[in-house]
Parts: structure tokens; sequence; C-alpha cells
């Protein structure tokens, strides 16, 4: 048919996969209609537009890859770049022209995304030098939002959460210092996911705070920006911050994040802002009893020390390493930086080292107090934003307006803490409302699975494109693209393993302990495909089995287990703690899905007593008590 819709029809990554798959589309098509789309723009969304030249270029290699048989997970996905992020052979300049310098490479993120296929549509408008959430500090023209020109969009990100929102692309890419990847996408109802610092290399990106800055994630979907994770993740040996999965948190509480009975933190009631929007505060209101719905507890936290921390990035030391990003152009060049941005930047001369180490130790101080949190929730929730304000009423009071937008998302970076914003109803007049979910570092995936379920229990249109969200299959929510393994292995940035369990340690039985003393925690109940063997092993109590995967030529049976979740950290002591002859391998459940079990050597069954008739080892244990 090759038929291209308006661009409000791409929708969310599956969709566009699935005309692709279908043969509806190809990315050639697609581009061309999407590069005419974006020549009128209005809300001043772009900086840089690529030739539709270049973009067929990056069309027909991922075509040509495509038919090679190379896996694309992003095959023919169009996403936009934050004009400081480096696109190859596309001048980045930070909403600075003056600043502009055109890159021979991309970005280690780009280059990733671009292997997995996607393609690049262009670069977005952004709060100059990334210094602002609120997306009018731009020469290239306020940044409008995507339900209401009137409004502001969000910053410094802007120009990426309004391509996405309008439909021009599939997702988008943007950075998150202060909040400028979460709360551009609570203004126009977004997916925006800023990674626990490290996990995404900011190699090729314009520094803001470049000891805390993230390169975040815009997705239509929590899915989507799993998927995206997938892809992106990874250390990245050229970037002195980019850090190992397997180094985080070792030493801290990391709690994993169960599906249902999860502890969720709130701001005590004095201490949550709104700034005089009450529509803000009965949507929030509503979010907390939404995740209580969904399984949850509200726990109220002191949020003082959160708020104490935030404080240090503008009015500490911190803003002294915005300036020592572009020192020797601010030097040379300070007037061609916008007002409210070179005040601010031009505000941290005034810093001494003294100051900046005064600042290390007050912040550290201040985590020991924040992390406390952690030992009595499992994640916190709070609003993205207190309110949404008019591009008017921005430009008249840019510094005041522009903190209180800070207000729940300063801390975060500072913190070292993972986040994630998700739409969260509509407001009175039309424009959008957003949460975010925060946990440790290393939180990633859990984080977004949760969004994930709060997305479907909003059941919320994508964007604002009116498409309507697409309802998950039970048991689908966080299922890896590509039908890969959920195996998370050491070195992943969601910090989580599956394994499964057979035995003692099942729910409510002896050895399950050891699990939860751990944070584990229980992701399903299921059974292996029907070609195993479940044995009582002889020896003393407490009475274990061995599960062995039996030969084709041999009787199977389907066998009940366990799915847990651990954190990354704890995997090796509690695979240390396993006697022989049992160990860990690899099976395969009941929708064929591989994970990591328990399994057992065969020798050790000679004379052991056959179980799998009574399909697990629950049925096993009922039998001995009955008999």
């Amino acid at each position: 048919m090759n038929k291209l819709l308006p661009a409000e029809s791409l929708g969310d990554i599956p969709s566009l996969l699935q005309r692709y798959a279908s043969g509806e589309l190809t990315p050639s098509l697609m581009v061309q209609k999407v590069h005419a789309l974006i020549q009128d723009d209005p809300g001043n969304v772009w900086i840089h537009k690529l030739p539709l030249e270049t973009l067929k270029g990056y069309a027909f290699a991922a075509e040509t890859r495509n038919k090679s048989g190379v896996e694309l997970p992003l095959y023919g996905i169009p996403f936009a770049i934050k004009d400081n992020i480096d696109l190859a052979g596309i001048p980045t300049t930070a909403a600075c022209p003056a600043f502009a310098y055109t890159p021979q490479h991309h970005a280690m993120v780009v280059q990733r995304l671009i292997d997995a296929g996607a393609i690049p549509i262009g670069k977005t408008n952004l709060d100059q030098f990334a210094t602002g959430l609120n997306g009018t500090r731009s020469p290239y023209g306020a940044c409008r939002n995507a339900f209401n020109p009137e409004y502001i969009s969000g910053g410094s990100s802007s120009g990426s959460a309004v391509a996405l929102a309008k439909g021009l692309v599939c997702f988008s890419l943007g950075t998150d210092t202060a909040g400028s990847g979460r709360v551009p996408a609570a203004f126009n109802n977004l997916i925006g996911y800023k990674p626990t610092r490290g996990s995404l290399s900011t190699r090729g990106v314009v520094p803001a705070c470049r000891s805390l800055d993230c390169v975040s994630i815009f997705a239509l979907t929590a899915a989507d920006a799993e998927r995206i994770l997938e892809v992106t993740t990874g250390y990245d040996a050229e970037d002195i911050y980019s850090r190992r999965g397997e180094g985080y948190g070792k030493d801290s509480a990391v709690p994993c994040l169960p599906e249902q009975n999860f502890r969720f933190g709130v701001p005590r009631n004095q201490q949550l802002q709104f700034f005089g929007n009450q529509e803000s505060e009965r949507l929030f209101t509503e979010a907390v009893a939404k995740l209580q719905a969904l399984g949850g507890e509200a726990v109220e936290i002191d949020f003082a020390p959160f708020l104490e921390a935030a404080r240090l990035l503008y009015e500490g030391p911190w803003v002294a390493e915005r300036y020592a990003a572009i020192q020797q152009f601010f030097d040379l060049h300070g007037d061609q930086v916008i007002a409210p941005v070179r005040e601010i930047i031009g505000g941290a001369k005034r810093y001494s080292a003294a100051d900046a180490y005064n600042g290390l130790y007050r912040l550290r101080a201040l985590k020991r107090e924040t992390d406390r949190a952690w030992t009595e929730t499992d994640c916190m929730l709070t609003p993205t934003a207190g309110t949404l304000y008019t591009v008017e009423a921005m430009q008249q009071d840019p510094i005041r307006l522009n903190a209180n937008l800070g207000y729940y998302t300063n801390f975060m970076n500072l913190l070292d803490y993972a986040a994630v914003a998700v739409p969260a109803g509509f407001q009175k007049d039309g424009l959008p409302f957003g949460i975010t979910l925060a946990g440790p570092a290393r939180q990633d995936q859990p984080l977004l699975r949760l969004a994930g379920r709060i997305q479907q229990a909003y059941g919320l249109p994508l964007g604002a494109t009116g498409i309507p969200l697409q309802k998950e299959k039970e048991g689908s929510p966080g299922k890896p693209f590509h039908g890969s393994s959920q195996v998370l292995q050491p070195g992943q940035s969601s910090g989580q393993i599956r394994v499964a369990v057979c035995g003692a340690h099942l729910s409510g039985l002896p050895l399950n302990g050891q699990l939860t003393s751990r944070r584990g925690r229980l992701v399903a109940s299921t059974t292996t495909s029907p070609d195993y063997r479940l044995y009582a092993l002889p020896g003393d109590p407490p009475k274990r089995p061995g599960l062995i995967r039996v030969d084709r030529d041999e009787q199977g049976a389907a066998i009940e287990v366990e799915l847990w979740e651990l954190p990354v950290g704890e995997f090796g002591s509690f695979v240390a703690g396993i006697p022989a002859p049992l160990g860990i391998g690899t099976i395969t459940l009941e929708n064929g899905e591989a994970v990591q079990s328990f399994l057992c050597e065969r020798y050790a069954v000679a004379d052991a007593e056959d179980i799998s008739r009574f399909g697990g080892w629950r049925g096993y244990l009922r039998q001995l008590r009955n008999s």
C-alpha cells in the first residue's frame, strides 16, 4: 500500500514496527512525510532539521542492513535529539549560535541508537546551555506547549518533548541535570526517564554540570523507554563519569520494588507545594489513591533534607560547575549569552574552592539523611512540578518561577537517584499533570515497570496525538524487546537479576528468608516448560528438591516455580550459599522465556525419589503431611 498516515499516527515504537513488518510502510517513505511535516514549526521545536537527502541516507542504510539479516531493534524508528547532544556533521549550538561547532562524531548514545536502526530527524530547541526548566530561554524562540501554545513547554529539553508529544517522532533524547528531562514530560503528557547517573554515556554532550548530567529519554510509553534503555545503556571507558552497573550501591540499601504490597514515600502535607494551583493538588491526591489501588501503601516522609539538597544546585557552589563547563567561551563572549542564563552562570564566580568542599560535605550529610527513606519505602512519589505557567508569566519573572519548577526535581542527581516522570491526568483547562517515581541508583527498570503499570491504570492518550494507549495483555508489562531473556546480567543498568526457585526458597518455606533478607521481590508464580523432572534429594532437613531437564526421548512435566528478582550486588552471596549438587543454570518457563534457576547435577538423582507427579515442591509437601 506504501501509504503514510499523518505523523500523529506513527504512535509508539511497536505500532510503527508493525507497519513496517506488514509492508504498509518503509523507513524511506516515513522520512519523506515527517520531513515535510516538520518544515512548519510554529512552536519553535527545531533548531536544525536534517535535509531530506540525509534522512533518506539514514533510512536506506537501515533498510539495507535489515535486508541483510542484521537484527535492528529500532529499525526505522525516528527520533529527535536535544541540541546539546552531538550528531555528526550537524552543528551543536546548545541554543547559543556564537557557541556552535560541528562535531565529526556522534555522541555515544546517538551512535548506539543509529547502530540499532533508529533514524535522527533533527536537533531540537532548549533553554540555552541547558540552564532552565521552562523552555523560554532560547534565541530560537520560546518553545510552546503541545497542548496550549500560551503555556510553557518545560525545559531545558523543550523541543525534544514537544516533537514527541506532537507525534513527529517516536522517542527523543534530552538531558537532565536539575529536572530537564522530567518537567517537559509532565507538561506534555509523556514518560520522562532520568536514568541512574553514569548508566548512559554523556560523551558528546555539552556539559551543564558535568558531574551530574544525565542523558534522558522521552517516550510515549514506559515500555518504549525500557526499549531505549536496553539499546543505549552500557559502560563507556572514554566517559570519565560512566559507571559499570555491577559497581553501583553494593554497600547501600537498594530495595527491590514489589508488584504488590510496595511502600511509596510521600512528602508531608505541609511540605507539598502547588504554588496556588488547586488542580495540581487535586490530581496529586488522585495519584496517591491510584498507587494505593495498585497495591501500594503510602508512607509519609520528611522531605526537608531533599529540599535542602535541591537548594545546593543553584544556591550553592554547584552553579560554579555550569561556569566551568563553558568558562573560556563565557569569559570571551558573555554578551552572547541571554540575560537569565548569563545572570545565573556569571553569579558562579563568587564561589571559592572552600565553598565547593563545604558544599560537598553538606551534600554527603544530607544524602545520609535522605537515604534513610529507602529503609522504610520502596520508592518515592511526588508531583513532577507543582504548577504550570504561561510563557508571558515566565518571561516576566524568569528566576523565581523557574525555581518553583525545580522544587521536586533539583535534588535527584545530587543525591544519585533514578527517576521516571509519568502522565497522571489533566487539569480542567486541558493541561497535563505529571507525577514522578524516584528510587536509589540502579532501580531504573523496576521504576519503569511500575511507571508502566501506572500508565496502564490511567489509560491516557499518547502525548498530544490523541492516539489511545494500547492495553497490555496480562503478564506483558516489562517484557523485553524481540523476545530476549528477562535474565538481567551483572552490568545491566536495572541492577536486578531474575532467578527461579522451586524448593525451600519458595514463599513461606524455610529458606525463603535468603531471598527476602537480600531485598528480593517475588515477580511471578509460574511453571517450567513441560520437559523437566523434579526429585526429592536424600539428606538432612530442610528437604531439598533437584530439578533436571530431560532428554528429548524422555517424558517430562511442567514444574511449579517462583520467579524472584535480586539486586545485582546481592546475587553473588546468594549463589555462594548454594550447596552441591545444586547450582544455577538456565531453564525455560511455560511461556518460552529463559531464566536462571536452581538446577541439579544428574548423578545426584540416581537414588532420589521422582516427585514430578505432584507438579512441584508444594504438592509434594502436601502429600507428606497427608500421609
